[in-house]
Formats: C-alpha cells, structure tokens, sequence
C-alpha cells in the first residue's frame, strides 16, 4: 500500500499505528520507533503473511559481468564460503562462462553449503546439460521476452520464444531438478505476454520465477505494480517470485524493496552492487534493509558486511567509495559541531545501527567545523582541562585557521565505552 493511498482520518490512522506497535513488537524508548511505524504502512504484506525475504547473490555472475571484474578459481571459492557463513539462502553462478568457471561450479557445489547453489544457464538444452554434469541440483535460466529483445538479440517470435522456453522448462523437470527461470526484460514485455509466460512456467512447478528490470527503467511504484499483477495470476504454491534489479538510475534497491511488499520472495543482490554497467543492489544495503527496517528473519551475520566488502576490493582492485552506506569508511563518520555534539552524548542521535553490528567502526572529525564540544572534547583526549572557554577558543582558532580537516579519530573500545555510557567528557561552564 502506498501513502498517497493511505485515509488520512484519524481514527484510520489511530488503528493503524496500534496494529503496528503490536504487531512489530516496538518501544518507545527506541530512537527509530516512530520511524518503524512510518514505514510500517507499507510493511503489511511483510508483517501479515511473509516475515523472511530472501537473499539470492549473484556475485560470481552478475558480478564478474561488472566491466574489469575477474576472478580466479581460488576467489570463487573463497567468496562462496563467506556468502554461505554470512547467511544468503542461494549463490549464482555460470558453468557455461568458460572452462574455468565450469571447473569452479563443480567445486562449489561438492562443498555442501547451506546456500541452493544455482547454475545459471541460458534457456537452451545444451546449456543445461552443462549445468546437470557440474552436479548441479538448481538450475537458473533465462530468457529475454521483450519484443526488442525478441527480435533484435534472438530473432524469434513470441510464439517461438515460449516454444523454446516451455521446452527447457520440461527439459529440466524431467530430470527431476529444481528450476529458476527469468524473464528477462520483464519490465518492458507486454503484461498479456508476461502473465502467459509466467503462468505457463508456474503449470510446470517451476520453482522460482525472476522478474527483472533489466534496464533500471522501473520506479518503486512501477515494480510494484509489475510484481503485483504477477503475483495474482500464478499459483503461489507451485512458483515463489525473485526481483532483479538494475541500478541505472540508483532504484535498484528501492525497486525490489516494492517488488517484495507485492509478493516477492526474493531479491538479487551482489556484495558491493557490482555487475552490469551499474549492477544491483547491494548486499549490505539489501541486508541491513532487511533486518532493521523490514524486519525480516534472515539470521545474517551482519558483522561479515564490511570484511565481505573488503575482500571484494581486494579481489578487483576497485576501491570502497568512502560515502558507500554501512561499509563506507564515512558510513559512521561524524564531522559537523552539532551532530559531533550530540554524538559525544548518544550516538543514536545520528546512528540508526551501531556501526559494530556491521563490522564497521565510528569515526569522529576534528577541524574547522568541529564546534567548542568537540573541540572541548579533542581537549579532554589530549589530558588538558576542557573548561568552556577553552573548548570555545579551540574552535574559534580552528576555523580561522581554514584548514579544513586536522584529525580524523577512530574511537577504541576505551573510548566507545565512554560515549555508550554517556560518559563522555563534558565541557565545564565557565567558572
């Protein structure tokens, strides 16, 4: 349900925000509690009839299609482990790419993870074939449904498209695997021609059915509108449904966030977004999401998040934007007086997670902009007396000297403690 449509009668919202405190289980000592019940409006599909939204990553084959992105035997391998230690329910990756990611596939799936391992092939028999002989138990496929996909990538008509595609699908089920298929383009397919697909692939059993927005054309609302009229027509015994989404004009995660309150059960991720020309959403971004605002039981290891983002760098050689949420080294970076402020007396003023949760750390910075209390407190670090008058002359001396940042401050557990507790050195009134 979205806002605009949402009575505005008070008696309507009245009930509406005592559902949700019961239902969400929330307190009102909790500095996000008014926020959660905002956003819970939009959160009934989630807090009524499907708690847990999944995770399916695809950084070993969304991500290795992000340009300069390569990965060895031995990274494949140790990225897979992670993802199954951090808690994505399945792992994607391409046993038609090239040998080497053939080889890599089987390895992984003799592993026994806890992660479905996906073999993602094109919709052709041969490509499954591929698949069924790495051991493959899951296989993904797809196929673009789109009249422009139609007919300038394959040359096909829509009735030899679902010909092709319908005969897979019975390819797959007759040797008794679990099935995936995406219609690709989704977005931009006639919904006539959509429905008929996915209704056709939901007669079949197949397992999951992915609606991507393939080219990042859709806003939340939009791909609302998509899941929603999918969900009403397929039985949803037989298919559960995956978003996809591509971050070309950064919806992704937005997108498959409304994707899921209309019935998904899914969404694509990859660690750091990467893939095509500006990937998907996330998987940090995806998980916290999750947890803290939608409050979906993934049981996820979120203090994984800012390693998982680490090795993937390393592995690429592709630098972790400073601004990138939850794993950024600015994520939890505070620079401004009043929020420096209010941080040196409860982080939760401007922190909606502890940066600890996600494996990152705070950060405090001290220049121009730094305010006489955090000034007063750079005093107090230093073992000098932060009387009021000090902390303000510091701060007045560092803005005329227009240096900008002097000192930037990661917080031990020393120091952590003191700020939790409320014990941070406080500026003394002048005497």
């Amino acid at each position: 349900m979205y806002l605009n449509e949402l009575s505005c009668e008070n008696v309507y919202i009245a009930c509406e925000m005592s559902f949700l405190k019961n239902k969400m289980s929330l307190k009102p000592d909790d500095p996000n509690y008014y926020a959660h019940l905002y956003n819970g409006f939009d959160n009934n599909r989630i807090a009524d009839s499907k708690p847990t939204i999944r995770i399916l990553d695809s950084t070993l084959r969304e991500g290795e299609q992000h340009p300069g992105v390569s990965f060895t035997k031995k990274q494949r391998i140790q990225i897979a482990w992670m993802l199954d230690a951090f808690g994505v329910d399945q792992i994607e990756i391409s046993p038609v790419v090239s040998p080497d990611h053939f080889e890599t596939t089987k390895t992984i799936i003799k592993q026994g993870l806890k992660a479905d391992i996906l073999a993602h092939v094109r919709a052709t028999k041969s490509d499954v074939d591929i698949a069924i002989s790495c051991g493959a138990s899951w296989i993904a496929t797809y196929m673009g449904i789109s009249d422009i996909h139609l007919s300038t990538k394959l040359k096909i008509t829509r009735e030899e498209a679902k010909i092709r595609a319908l005969d897979v699908a019975d390819y797959i089920k007759a040797h008794g695997l679990k099935a995936r298929f995406t219609m690709e383009d989704a977005s931009r397919t006639d919904p006539d021609f959509l429905i008929d697909m996915c209704k056709e692939m939901n007669n079949r059993g197949i397992e999951r059915i992915s609606i991507p927005d393939t080219v990042g054309i859709m806003c939340p609302k939009g791909m609302y509108n998509l899941i929603k009229t999918v969900y009403e027509n397929i039985d949803r015994s037989k298919s559960s449904l995956d978003v996809h989404c591509h971050n070309d004009i950064g919806l992704a995660l937005a997108n498959s966030l409304a994707g899921c309150e209309a019935g998904a059960e899914q969404i694509h991720t990859t660690i750091d977004g990467f893939g095509e020309r500006t990937g998907i959403p996330a998987l940090a971004e995806t998980a916290v999401a999750l947890t803290l605002i939608y409050k979906s039981n993934n049981n996820l290891r979120l203090h994984m998040l800012k390693d998982l983002s680490k090795t993937i760098s390393e592995y690429t050689d592709m630098g972790i934007p400073e601004s990138k949420p939850i794993v950024g080294d600015s994520a939890y970076k505070h620079k401004a007086g009043t929020h420096l402020a209010a941080i040196l007396k409860n982080p939760a003023a401007y922190e909606i997670i502890e940066p600890k949760i996600v494996g990152n750390r705070r950060k405090i910075v001290f220049g121009e902009l730094a305010g006489k209390n955090g000034a007063g407190y750079l005093l107090s670090l230093l073992g000098l007396e932060a009387r009021q008058n000090e902390g303000e002359i510091l701060a007045r001396g560092l803005k005329e000297l227009r240096m900008g940042d002097i000192l930037e401050l990661y917080l031990d557990d020393r120091l952590e403690r003191k700020i939790l507790n409320d014990e941070a050195p406080k500026v003394k009134a002048k005497e």
